[in-house]
């Protein structure tokens, strides 16, 4: 086994409980180890840290799994994927739609895994997962008896460790699911739908919009399948209008709506940003508006830009709300974090004249938890406030 040797403080974040190292933290690799390869990580000192998947093509050098000294084979991943889903069944007693593992956030680092009902979607975004594909799906074989498996490797972070974009059925077959979210039913396609099937990730906030819903005039910006849309219909809205620029998603939103018998809810394909311009302009008002827009930066290189997007929609959107409505913003970004995008969201108050108040201020459904000491864990920034002239 190779050994990974770090530069005198060169371990100080994987100290504090980080599991990436960088390759400017290390001093030198002894051995041979190949890419994907398990590796033995010491300190400057010659203090054994721990082991973990080596790239030496990656800006990620290392990935560590482990602490101690263990065998990265079926029992080790067997165990890790358990008591990520005991976990899942503490949040989510009653449903088997989730997600289940949640890369190093469960300790799997580079490993995506979504649970519908008996069928799981599987991402892998390092090169020492991306080798393991196989045994990973002999223990979710083992545990879960899947009718099917897919894979859903479909994103520029696979680029940067060296892997091709793929998607398909790896397991089993695939057929299309029917996810009922506390009373509202989506279809969902493994292999075409969004992220790995579906967007899990705000399932608990568009259940927080409900009680706001009722008898409400409500727009669902970036709508994409209805997600948000369907829920405030549920809830009872008088009118929801959910538009997005994807024909597709449109479609699908369409078809979700049908299949709960909803009235009270359209879908429009429009450009969200010529949208609420127009809206504005016409002096259409609305009791909630909702932005959940895909990620305006996948680097820091184009911050600045993604925050100049982030804060023409929101302070349009405020100013096409009725005294008193509520705005729920979102943002995916995980290079702009929670004190910047509070920062946006003041500052588009003041450019549309209207004071705020902040009722709820949430992440990510907590199926996807976040590492304390890796800020990298937590993307997923969403605000409820109440807008006031």
């Amino acid at each position: 086994m190779g050994k990974v040797i770090l530069k005198k403080d060169g371990d100080k974040r994987v100290s504090k409980g980080h599991l990436w190292i960088f390759s400017n933290e290390i001093k030198e690799i002894k051995g041979n180890p190949k890419i994907g390869d398990v590796v033995e990580i010491y300190k400057f000192n010659g203090e054994f840290l721990g082991i973990g998947f080596f790239n030496p093509h990656s800006l990620i050098s290392v990935r560590l799994l482990s602490r101690e000294q263990t065998e990265i084979d079926f029992n080790f991943f067997k165990e890790r994927i358990l008591n990520a889903y005991n976990f899942r069944k503490i949040i989510f007693p009653n449903s088997e739609t989730f997600r289940l593992v949640h890369g190093e956030s469960d300790f799997l680092p580079g490993l995506v895994i979504d649970k519908y009902e008996e069928f799981l979607s599987v991402q892998t975004f390092s090169y020492g997962m991306d080798l393991r594909l196989n045994l990973i799906c002999d223990v979710l074989e083992d545990i879960f008896k899947p009718k099917g498996i897919v894979e859903r490797n479909e994103s520029p972070l696979r680029e940067l460790e060296g892997l091709e974009n793929r998607k398909g059925i790896l397991r089993g077959e695939v057929k299309e699911i029917i996810f009922n979210d506390d009373g509202v039913k989506f279809k969902i396609d493994l292999l075409s739908g969004q992220k790995t099937g579906f967007y899990l990730d705000q399932r608990e906030n568009r259940k927080v919009l409900r009680k706001f819903s009722l008898g409400k005039k409500i727009l669902d910006c970036f709508t994409n399948e209805g997600g948000f849309a369907l829920h405030c219909a549920f809830a009872g809205a008088e009118s929801v209008i959910g538009i997005d620029v994807s024909e597709t998603a449109i479609k699908k939103a369409l078809e979700n709506a049908k299949m709960n018998n909803f009235e009270n809810v359209k879908f429009e394909v429009a450009d969200v940003f010529d949208k609420l311009r127009e809206y504005l302009k016409n002096g259409e008002k609305f009791d909630i508006v909702i932005l959940d827009p895909p990620s305006f930066t996948k680097s820091k290189r184009t911050v600045k830009s993604a925050l100049a997007g982030y804060r023409e929609i929101n302070s349009t959107a405020m100013k096409i709300l009725n005294p008193g409505g509520i705005l729920a913003t979102a943002s995916c970004s995980h290079h702009i974090d929670d004190d910047t995008f509070m920062e946006v969201i003041i500052e588009s108050s003041n450019f549309s004249r209207k004071k705020l108040r902040l009722i709820e201020w949430r992440g990510a459904s907590p199926d996807h938890p976040v590492l304390p000491t890796m800020p990298e864990t937590k993307y997923l920034k969403f605000g409820i406030f109440q807008v006031l002239d």
